[in-house]
Parts: structure tokens; C-alpha cells; sequence
């Protein structure tokens, strides 16, 4: 711990132990409270203190705006694209009720914004032109065993036809063959032709190997009389001649047992200036969960998330092309957990850290690694701490993004595990041999953190719960700032809100963080009463903003290519130090793996600045960013966006 952050310890012990003494004569703990209450608000009001440990402010939309905000993107209008989809509310489901807002935090304006589908658990990424790509979302709502009345499951349809694939619409009835029970399928589904096996050697025919569709299917009616325990052969009604004889289905277990969440293949592009939504093609896949991550040449990589029948797609991950607007599969299969944290490498492969948001088997896709798409050759990284709780911890690349450095912060245990760690494990992947070593500890174990990047070069860290979903009245109402050069934590002020399940934090052009969401469990400390999705959102003011001036920043390009110069214009010139390119947030789940801070050499002349972009398209990927140039008390300015075409 820092000598800073020491003093401000001692400063609070003062405070705090001041404030016992005043009130002791005070008459019965009602007048304690109200009096300490009071204190704390006067104290972390005082302009030294903001100085020392910055400031948080909640803001409440009007109650007509308000929405259980999931995902938040920062878009290069300076505006918050913010989406609840059904927001995890069943009725609002049912009803067709899919949210999202625009929210201007300089206006203090909010709008509503037609939202075409539930939205609800997407994916997201920035666009080289700004458009925001949204994929994925929410088909079905899970039903908990006990909520399930209609027995069903998955039936896995073979086409041993090899002339033509073939379609079965929604409705199609499966009778099995030895349990004699009837399902009917929601869904249409397509099956491909069946694949002709020749002998190499021979030139000779071996069989065919049918073509195999997946579908989820459920009895007619309720009740346990009609579930199955064992495997049978399904026909399938309504087929004559040749498909009849080509075309059937298998499934295992038919039963009442959970179901879980269902994904959708819908895809959008969002469109900052005009503000909506823009149907592209939908993805190959189903995706519930999934994560969205920029590849070198600008094109975006799909993964994971659950499908249109709940499970986890096995490792068919997909590729989205700006100018198509279309998918395409990789030729390489590697499965994940869902939400994996993937970032893209300075050698245009791609790092997974480890962390998640938790669906997936949990000895599937969860040691932390390096992984070349293109060739599915997948290099485990060693020296990770507390490897068995890697769900719900948050991953930041620590700035600059020139030094290739991550941070794994926190996590806990697979599904709803009361285990949690309070571990920051740190990993420099320029190492000749990459290995994680542990860096500074939180107090406490801490799933769900929020972490940003600040223009100063150091790191927000800041709330999270201990127990799964904040059970137990257990949100954690701290704040850290890491400091990457020093590899320490500074203490700073509290939140006031806490951030559990579905909570996120993103850095405004202003230098401030903007936090959101929260989706308890339960709404006390008994976990007797059912939580309340936080709807306010919470600004957190760094100390950087409470010094007596700040460096000016104006003009310059629009658009500066990689390789190429930008000159801006600032009062403060001669005491600039720093100049930093911060691409944009996309967050939810506390993952967010388009942020990243880079380095950019300058130089100045009376009052210009004359920045230069590294020629790397692998640390900079195309699109829009945020220009920060920090003085010599590492102030930063406010930002100037520029675009890298």
C-alpha cells in the first residue's frame, strides 16, 4: 500500500474516532446513527477529501425512463447507448417489452430508443465506422425444476439422405419407438444433406454419415407420465417415402428437469448518429452469453453462448464481416464458457484470461491461454492463483496497451459457489514464457468487480459482492485505484451504490466512470425476500478532476491513420506529458474487452500538440477513440474523438 493511500487511511481513522467521541453523550443509538450519517456526508464533501479520493454521484433517471440496464457502449457521439432488453423480468418478456436508452451524461438528457428484440444477455463490439455491433440475445427464459410441467428436451434429427437436406417445421411431432410417447417440436429445423465417406486408399464408397440437426422438443401435455428415462428412436410424422425412411430422430432423457436459457441468432448494427437499431444478417449460431472481440483485420469473432435449446454451442464459433454484413464460420472449433474474456494480441492472435460469466461445463474451455483461430492451436498459460475461481472475475489490460499486460481480478467458484477470491493475478505476455504471478489482494473475495481504465494510466477497481448474486447482504462497497507502475492499490472513497450480477462500469470523454446495473438475488441479509434490479446509474469523479485546473485539448483531425500525425491545440502545451488513444467501452457482466489504453508519442511547439498513431492495426484496431493528453501532475484533459480508419 502506498504512502498516499497510508494517510488517507490515518485521515479516515481520525475522522471516524472524532466522530465516536462527539456523539457519545448523545441520547440512544437512533441520535448515533443520524449524527455519524450526517458526518460522513459533510466529510466526503469536503473539498480535501475529493481531492484525495474523488467523489461519487448517483443519478436517477425520470421514472419513465428508467430500465434494468444490462449492457452499456459508449458511442463516438459522447452519448451512452445503454440496453435492458426484457432486463431479466419474465413479464417483461411475456409482454414483448424490450428496453434500451440513450443517455447523454453532459445534457443529463435520456430518450427511448425501439428496441426489435430481446436484447437481453447479447453480445457487443465497436465498429471501424462507429456502428456498434450487437449480436445474440434471449429466446426463452430457464424454468427452474418445479416450474417445468411439459417434459422435454433435446432430439438430435439425422438425415442419412445424401442427395438434399431437408426442413421440419415447427409442430413436427416425434412418436418413440419402444416408449410409444409423442413430442412435438417448437421450432423449425434444418437438416443437412448426409456426407458421402470414401476409402482415400481405395476410391471406394465406406457410408454415409448423416446430416444432424438439433431441436428442442416437449410432450403434449403435463405431467411426469410423460417423461422418459433412456434413449429411443423417434419417428417422425407426416414424412413419407424416402425421407420416412432417411430421416429420424434420437434423444435421451425427456424430462421435468430445469431448462435453461434459450439464445437467438438476431444481429444488429446500432447506428450512433441516427440512433436505432439496423437488422444485418443473423448468426449461424444461437447465442445467449456470447462474446464479440475485434480481430486484426477489423472483422468480428463470435463466441460461445448458449443456443436455441439451452446448451452451450459446441465450439462453433463465427465470423462477422463489416462489408458483407455477413457470417461465416471458422474452420477451427474451440468451446468456452460463457462470456469468455478474449482480447486481441499484438501478434493478432487472441488471449483468453480465464474469466467468465459462468455457463459451460466447468472442465470445459477454463484454463487461461493464447489461441491462434486461424489454426486452433491453444498455448495454456501457467501460474494462475485460485484457478477454480475464475467465474465472474473481471480482466483489464493494464495501460499502455504497448506493454501487453493484463490483470485478472477476483472471481469465484462455478454456478452459485459461496467461494470467492480477493486475488489480482497479473500476466506480461511479452515474457519469453508468460506465467501469472499474484498482485496486490483486495480485502475481500470479491466476484463481479468493475474495472476501468483511466486516462492517468492507472486503474479503477471497484465493487462486486462476496457471495453469488450479492447474497447475504454481501455487496462490497469499496474502491480501488490501481496504480500499474508501482503495482499497488490506493484506497479511495466509497461507492454508494452496490454492483453485483449484471452490473458494468465505462470510462466518459470527461475522465469520469459511469456504473450501472446490479441484480441481486435477494433484497436482505436473510436472503428471505427477493432482490431489485438497481436502476440508477453512479458517477464516480476521479482526484485527477478536483486539482485547480486541468490541460485544455481542441481542433485537430477527425481522422488520423495508423502511422500517420495529428495536431491539436492546447493552452497548456509545454506541461503536457502523457497522450493517450482510449478506445471506447462496450460492458456487461464485467466484461469488456474493447478497452484498451494506448501510448502515442508527441511532441509539442508553443501551443500545439502533434501526435503520432503506432502503425500496429493488432493495437489498433479501426474505428473511434478518445484523445487524453495528461500534464505534469497527471491531470488529464477532456477528450477529443478521433477516428483510425
Amino acid at each position: 500500500m502506498s504512502e498516499r493511500a497510508g494517510r488517507r487511511r490515518a485521515r479516515r481513522l481520525a475522522v471516524g474516532t472524532a466522530v465516536v467521541l462527539a456523539l457519545a453523550g448523545m441520547n440512544g443509538p437512533w441520535m448515533y446513527r443520524f449524527g455519524t450519517e450526517k458526518y460522513h456526508e459533510y466529510a466526503i464533501n469536503r473539498p480535501e477529501y475529493k481531492a484525495d479520493n474523488g467523489h461519487w454521484q448517483v443519478v436517477e433517471f425520470p421514472k419513465e425512463y428508467r430500465q434494468d440496464t444490462i449492457h452499456a457502449v459508449l458511442l463516438h457521439t459522447g452519448k451512452v447507448l445503454l440496453v435492458a432488453g426484457s432486463g431479466n423480468n419474465q413479464d417483461n418478456f411475456d409482454a414483448k417489452k424490450f428496453d434500451s436508452r440513450i443517455w447523454d451524461p453532459v445534457k443529463g438528457t435520456v430518450k427511448k430508443v425501439p428496441t426489435p428484440s430481446d436484447l437481453f444477455c447479447t453480445g457487443h463490439t465497436q465498429l471501424a465506422d462507429g456502428r456498434i455491433l450487437i449480436a445474440g440475445g434471449t429466446k426463452r427464459y430457464e424454468k427452474l425444476k418445479g416450474d417445468v410441467t411439459k417434459a422435454g428436451g433435446l432430439m438430435i434429427v439425422h438425415n442419412e439422405n445424401p442427395d438434399r437436406p431437408i426442413t421440419l417445421p415447427a409442430g413436427t411431432r416425434f412418436t418413440g419407438k419402444e416408449n410409444g410417447r409423442t413430442f412435438v417440436s417448437k421450432d423449425p429445423v434444418l437438416v443437412p444433406r448426409a456426407k458421402k465417406v470414401f476409402d482415400p486408399a481405395t476410391g471406394r464408397f465406406l457410408r454415409n454419415d448423416p446430416g444432424l440437426g438439433r431441436i428442442y422438443v416437449e410432450a403434449q401435455k403435463s405431467g411426469s407420465a410423460y417423461e422418459t428415462g433412456t434413449q429411443d428412436n423417434y419417428l417422425i410424422q407426416g414424412l413419407t417415402g424416402v425421407d420416412a425412411r432417411n430421416t429420424y430422430g434420437i434423444a435421451q432423457k425427456l424430462a421435468l428437469d430445469k431448462k435453461d436459457f434459450q439464445g437467438i441468432r438476431d444481429a444488429y448494427e446500432f447506428d450512433p448518429v441516427a440512433e436505432k437499431y439496423i437488422k444485418v444478417d443473423p448468426m449461424n449460431e444461437a447465442r445467449w452469453y456470447p462474446t464479440l472481440t475485434t480481430l486484426s483485420d477489423g472483422k468480428i469473432l463470435s463466441v460461445s453462448g448458449l443456443d436455441d435449446i439451452g446448451q452451450l454451442v459446441p465450439g462453433k464459433n463465427e465470423i462477422f464481416d463489416p462489408a458483407t454484413k455477413k457470417w461465416s464460420y471458422t474452420s477451427t472449433i474451440r468451446q468456452f464458457p460463457t462470456y469468455p474474456a478474449l482480447f486481441l494480441m499484438q501478434n493478432g492472435k487472441i488471449f483468453y484470461s480465464g474469466s467468465n460469466a459462468g455457463y459451460g461445463p466447468d472442465n470445459v474451455g477454463r484454463d487461461p491461454g493464447v489461441w491462434d483461430v486461424a489454426t486452433n492451436r491453444f498455448t495454456k498459460l501457467p501460474g494462475l492463483s485460485d484457478p477454480d475461481r475464475l467465474e465472474t472475475s473481471g480482466t483489464v489490460l493494464l495501460p499502455p496497451a504497448q506493454d501487453e499486460r493484463y490483470m485478472v481480478i477476483g472471481g469465484g467458484g462455478v454456478g452459485e459457489s459461496k467461494l470467492s477470491s480477493n486475488r489480482t493475478r497479473i500476466i506480461d505476455l511479452k515474457d519469453v514464457h508468460p506465467a501469472f504471478t499474484d498482485g496486490p489482494t483486495l480485502e475481500k473475495g470479491t466476484r463481479y468487480p468493475q474495472s476501468s481504465v483511466l486516462p492517468d494510466d492507472t486503474v479503477l477497481v471497484s465493487g462486486g459482492s462476496q457471495d453469488y448474486r450479492g447474497r447475504g447482504d454481501s455487496d462490497i462497497l469499496q474502491a480501488r485505484i490501481y496504480h500499474p507502475d508501482t503495482n499497488t492499490f490506493d484506497r479511495v472513497a466509497d461507492p454508494l451504490v452496490g454492483r453485483n450480477y449484471h452490473s458494468g462500469s465505462l470510462l466518459l470523454p470527461d475522465g469520469r466512470v459511469m456504473f450501472f446495473g446490479s441484480d441481486p438475488l435477494y433484497g436482505d441479509k436473510a436472503d428471505t425476500k427477493p432482490g431489485t434490479f438497481e436502476q440508477r446509474i453512479e458517477i464516480y469523479t476521479p482526484p485527477y478532476l478536483y486539482r485547480d485546473a486541468r490541460p485544455s485539448l481542441s481542433g485537430g483531425p477527425r481522422t488520423i491513420a495508423r502511422g500517420g500525425t495529428g495536431t491539436f491545440t492546447s493552452r497548456h502545451a509545454a506541461a503536457i506529458r502523457k497522450v493517450r488513444l482510449i478506445r471506447p467501452s462496450a460492458s456487461t457482466h464485467v466484461t469488456d474487452v474493447d478497452q484498451r489504453s494506448v501510448a502515442l508519442d508527441f511532441t509539442t511547439s508553443g501551443d500545439r500538440v502533434t501526435v503520432t498513431v503506432p502503425k500496429s492495426r493488432d493495437l489498433v484496431p479501426s474505428g473511434w477513440y478518445m484523445v487524453f493528453v495528461d500534464d505534469d501532475q497527471g491531470t488529464p484533459s477532456k477528450a477529443q474523438w478521433v477516428k483510425v480508419p
